[in-house]
């Protein structure tokens, strides 16, 4: 691929073949999501956005495999409806990352905000350290696919809220919240209906919505469909497997898949 910068739209080609490099500086995020579809459409397999200052929509709807590196922090809805690429994020991300993401990877290396996930179909996403409130909502899965959702630190109130499918996972190694029982807010699993949430260090059961869910410890089959996903974790960000699963884990799983049939009125 030998891009030029009018070929891609202000995009400045890097010296190996494949690659580009975006200055984000003072670049509207429509502008600035064009040239990154423009670089994809031409070809292009790694991507490097340069002084993200809370672009929105960053990758929102690519499809295929390329790697897109963040440098900065990304607004609102990062890697929204995506549909294969992965998008390493090398700081904090703000709210709605891997918004009803289909497929790909999504790795925060900082914080991420609020509604995490939500709506997520397939694909991964990992976040180094904690995020916010409503993260996992509405996750779902198919035979052909379920998402992945892990944070390395806590999560705020309403984790799961109405998940529907998938994993989550909280681990709480930014702090001693595993320790203190406060890896997630209150509320965790309110409405739950699906899917499966995984917590390091025994939780505070006042925070687990048990209307909705039921909690154990996880045992030998939890555990094996856990590792690999904790494995992977390890890897991005650099964590001794070993000294991760060195603490106890617990399984919260819905009571029933209709968990409000009882709130409605028959029909006629």
């Amino acid at each position: 691929m030998n891009e030029t910068i009018e070929d891609v739209g202000g995009v400045e080609p890097k010296a190996d073949r494949g690659s580009v490099s975006i200055d984000a500086r003072g670049i509207h995020y429509r502008a600035l999501n064009d040239m990154i579809r423009e670089a994809v459409s031409a070809g292009a397999e790694q991507i490097e956005l340069l002084n993200v200052n809370g672009q929105r929509y960053i990758a929102t709807g690519i499809r295929g495999q390329a790697t897109i590196h963040v440098h900065g922090v990304p607004g609102n809805d990062l890697a929204a409806l995506a549909d294969g690429p992965q998008v390493v994020v090398h700081n904090n991300a703000q709210d709605a990352v891997g918004n009803t993401l289909n497929a790909g990877r999504v790795v925060v290396h900082g914080d991420a905000g609020d509604v995490v996930g939500y709506g997520m179909r397939g694909g991964k996403v990992f976040v180094r350290g904690d995020v916010g409130y409503r993260v996992g909502i509405h996750m779902k899965s198919s035979p052909r696919q379920s998402p992945l959702l892990v944070v390395g630190g806590t999560a705020a109130d309403f984790l799961g809220e109405y998940q529907a499918g998938g994993r989550l996972v909280v681990l709480g190694l930014t702090t001693d919240a595993a320790r203190r029982g406060t890896v997630v807010g209150d509320y965790c699993g309110t409405g739950m209906h699906g899917g499966v949430i995984y917590l390091r260090g025994e939780p505070n059961r006042n925070h687990i919505a048990t209307r909705f869910v039921a909690i154990k410890e996880a045992d030998d089959e939890a555990m094996a469909d856990l590792e690999p996903a904790l494995r992977e974790f390890c890897e991005l960000f650099d964590y001794d497997l070993a000294a991760v699963l060195n603490d106890r884990f617990w399984v919260v799983r819905p009571f029933s898949h209709k968990p409000f049939a009882g709130s409605y009125a028959p029909n006629p």
